[in-house]
C-alpha cells in the first residue's frame, strides 16, 4: 500500500508531500492544476522511464520519493531479498531525475537499477489512466485479464516455461541435421577427393620422368639420325674408325716386336678398339629404343596435363598431392556419427513438445471456460454501471500454423506461442440491436471507462495489486451514472487502496479521504499545492465542482446533501 508520495521540482510542482491511507482517496482540483502530474510522478516510481524535460524550469534535478507498505511473503518481499533489502522495513523508492538526463534509483537508500525497480513494483500498483484504458484494447493484455480472471496465470507461466525450454531444444536440432548435411557434402567431396587421388595411381617424380621422356619424343629424329651417323663412323661404315684403329693396332703389335715400346701403346690402342665397339653396340642399343611414336607422345602429354590438374587443386607438387591424401583418409577416420546425436534430441524435443501441446491443449479448454464466465460477470457489472442490455463475449482465436512450422509447435493445426494456444479478443455490444465489435471499436469514451472499471471490480478479489490508482474514470460520464461509479469505486476500497482523480461530485462524494489539488501564481512562477479537504472545505470543493469557479449558498446546500448522503 502507498503511504507517502513527496514531489520536488518536478513540471510545475514545487515542493508536494502526499499522506495516502488505506480506503478512497480522493484527488479534485481545477483544469490543469497538476494532477495529471501527480500520476506521471507515481509511473516514474514505479518504473516508467524518466526525461529530463520534466524537470522544473531553473531546477538542477527534481526528486520524486514514495513509501509502500511490504506485505510478508508478497512477490515485491521476495524480489526486495534477493536484492539484498529487508523488505520488513517497507520500501522507500527515490527517483533523481536530472536535467542532464543522467538519472537516478535508490532503493531503501541504496543506489539501485531501473530493472530492480520494476521487478519490485511490478505488483504494488496499478494506474488505470488514459494509457491503462489503451492498454485494455491490446488483445495481449486481453489474454492476461482472462487468464488472472480464470486463475491460470500458473499454467501459463508453466506453459511459457516449457515452450521457452523447447526452443533451444529445436535449434539443437536443427543445428545437427545441418551438421549431417553439411557432413554429408563435406563425407562426399573427401570421398571424391580420394578416389580422384588414389585412382591416379601416381608414381614418386612420375611428373619429372615424363617430362623428360616428353623431351625425349618430341626430338626422336633428330636423336636417331645423330645416334645412327655415330655408329656408322665409328662401326659400321667402310673406313669406320673401329676398322681403322684395329689396323693400327695391328701394326703397332708388329713393330713392338722389334721395339718392345711399342707392344703396350698397341694393347692400349687395342683397348681403345674394344671400348669404342662396345661404345658402338650401346648406340646400336639405343636406336633401338628411340621412338618415334606419336601415340606414346600424345599419351604422355595427357599424363602430364592430368597431373598437373592435381597439382593445382592440391598444392603445385606430387609431395604435396600425397600429403593432401594422408590428410583426406585422417579425416575421414575422424569423422563422427551423428545420427545417435540427432536420435537424442530428436526424443528430447518430442518429449518436451508433447508436454507443451497438452499443456496448451488444457489451458485452451480452461480459458474458454473462463471466457464465457468473465464475460457474464462483465455484462452483469456493466448493467449495475448504467450499460444495461450491454453484450459482452470474449472471442479466442488461434493462430493457423504454416507448413514450415515446428511439428512439435503444433496442436490441431494451431501454432504455440509462449502463452499457448489462444489470442483474446474482447467484443462489445453496448446498445440493442448493433452487432459484436472488438472493444478497440468502442467510441464512448465514458463506456470505455466503465468497461475498465467493470472488469477492475471483477477482479478485485483476484488481484494481487493493493493499490489502484482511477485517473480519467469519469471520462464520458456523469449525473446517475456518476452516482453508480462511485459506489463502485467505494465498493474497490473495501479491499483494496483506491486512489482516484475526478472531476465529478458524484463519485467525489464516496471518498473516504479527499484532497484538493490548487494552482497559484506567486513571483511569476506557477506551482502547484495539494490540501486535504474536510468538513466545511470539503462541502466548498464540492460545491465548486457542482458549481465552477464561484460558489453559491444554493451549491454548498447540495454539496451537503450529496455528502449526507
Amino acid at each position: 500500500m502507498l503511504r507517502e508520495l513527496s514531489i520536488r521540482n518536478f513540471a510545475i510542482i514545487d515542493d508536494l508531500t502526499i499522506s495516502f491511507t488505506r480506503g478512497l482517496t480522493i484527488l479534485s482540483g481545477e483544469t490543469g492544476a497538476g494532477k495529471s502530474i501527480i500520476i506521471h510522478a507515481v509511473n516514474l516510481l514505479l518504473g516508467s522511464r524518466a526525461s529530463a524535460k520534466m524537470v522544473r524550469t531553473g531546477e538542477a534535478s527534481a526528486e520524486l520519493e514514495a513509501m509502500f507498505d511490504i506485505e510478508p511473503n508478497s512477490h515485491a518481499a521476495r524480489i526486495m531479498a534477493q536484492a539484498g533489502h529487508d523488505a520488513s522495513e517497507g520500501l522507500i523508492v527515490q527517483r533523481i531525475i536530472s536535467h542532464t538526463d543522467r538519472h537516478r534509483i535508490y532503493i531503501n537508500g541504496k543506489l539501485s537499477t531501473m530493472a530492480t525497480l520494476s521487478a519490485i513494483t511490478a505488483n504494488l500498483a496499478s494506474i488505470s489512466g488514459q494509457h491503462a484504458h489503451q492498454g485494455l484494447l491490446r488483445e495481449d493484455e486481453q489474454l492476461l485479464i482472462l487468464d488472472h480472471y480464470g486463475g491460470l496465470i500458473e499454467p501459463r507461466q508453466q506453459l511459457s516455461a516449457l515452450y521457452h525450454q523447447l526452443q533451444p531444444l529445436i535449434r539443437k536440432l536443427a543445428a545437427l541435421e545441418r551438421a549431417k548435411q553439411d557432413q554429408a557434402d563435406r563425407l562426399e567431396l573427401l570421398q571424391f577427393q580420394k578416389k580422384e587421388i588414389e585412382a591416379a595411381a601416381i608414381d614418386v617424380d612420375e611428373d619429372k620422368k615424363l617430362q623428360q621422356e616428353r623431351q625425349i619424343l618430341k626430338n626422336s629424329e633428330t636423336l636417331f639420325e645423330s645416334v645412327h651417323d655415330a655408329v656408322e663412323t665409328v662401326y659400321n661404315a667402310p673406313g669406320a674408325v673401329v676398322e681403322k684403329l684395329t689396323a693400327v693396332s695391328r701394326q703397332l703389335e708388329k713393330n713392338g716386336q722389334i721395339d718392345q715400346q711399342l707392344a703396350p701403346l698397341a694393347a692400349l690402342v687395342q683397348e681403345a678398339t674394344i671400348q669404342l665397339e662396345d661404345i658402338a653396340g650401346e648406340l646400336q642399343s639405343y636406336l633401338q629404343q628411340v621412338q618415334t611414336d606419336e601415340n606414346r607422345l600424345d599419351t604422355v602429354e595427357q599424363r602430364l596435363d592430368a597431373l598437373q590438374k592435381l597439382k593445382r587443386k592440391y598444392g603445385g607438387s606430387i609431395e604435396a598431392i600425397q600429403a593432401h591424401l594422408d590428410q583426406v583418409n585422417q579425416n575421414l577416420r575422424k569423422t563422427r556419427n551423428l545420427d545417435d546425436e540427432i536420435a537424442q534430441a530428436r526424443e528430447s524435443m518430442e518429449d518436451v513438445g508433447r508436454q507443451l501441446q497438452q499443456c496448451a491443449r488444457d489451458l485452451s479448454v480452461r480459458r474458454q471456460r473462463a471466457a464465457k464466465t468473465l464475460a457474464h460477470e462483465i455484462e452483469q457489472t456493466l448493467d449495475r454501471l448504467k450499460m444495461a442490455q450491454t453484450r459482452f463475449e470474449i472471442q479466442l482465436i488461434r493462430r493457423p500454423a504454416g507448413p514450415q512450422t515446428q511439428p512439435a509447435l503444433v496442436v490441431e493445426d494451431s501454432v504455440i506461442a509462449d502463452t499457448g494456444l489462444d489470442q483474446a479478443l474482447f467484443m462489445i455490444a453496448a446498445n440493442v440491436g448493433e452487432a459484436l465489435k472488438p472493444l478497440a471499436a468502442i467510441a464512448s469514451g465514458g463506456e470505455l471507462s466503465r468497461t475498465v472499471l467493470a472488469i477492475k471490480a471483477i477482479l478485485a478479489h483476484r488481484d494481487t495489486v493493493k493499490t489502484v490508482v482511477f485517473d480519467e474514470v469519469d471520462a464520458g460520464i456523469g449525473g446517475g451514472v456518476a452516482e453508480v461509479v462511485g459506489r463502485k469505486l467505494a465498493e474497490l476500497a473495501e479491499h483494496h487502496q483506491i486512489i482516484c482523480i475526478t472531476h465529478l461530485p458524484q463519485i467525489a462524494r464516496h471518498g473516504d479521504h479527499h484532497f484538493q489539488i490548487i494552482k497559484s501564481v506567486a513571483e511569476g512562477r506557477t506551482t502547484t499545492h495539494i490540501r486535504p479537504v474536510s468538513g466545511s472545505a470539503r462541502i466548498d470543493e464540492i460545491a465548486r465542482m457542482l458549481d465552477g469557479e464561484t460558489v453559491t449558498d444554493t451549491a454548498r446546500e447540495h454539496a451537503r446533501k450529496l455528502l449526507d448522503r
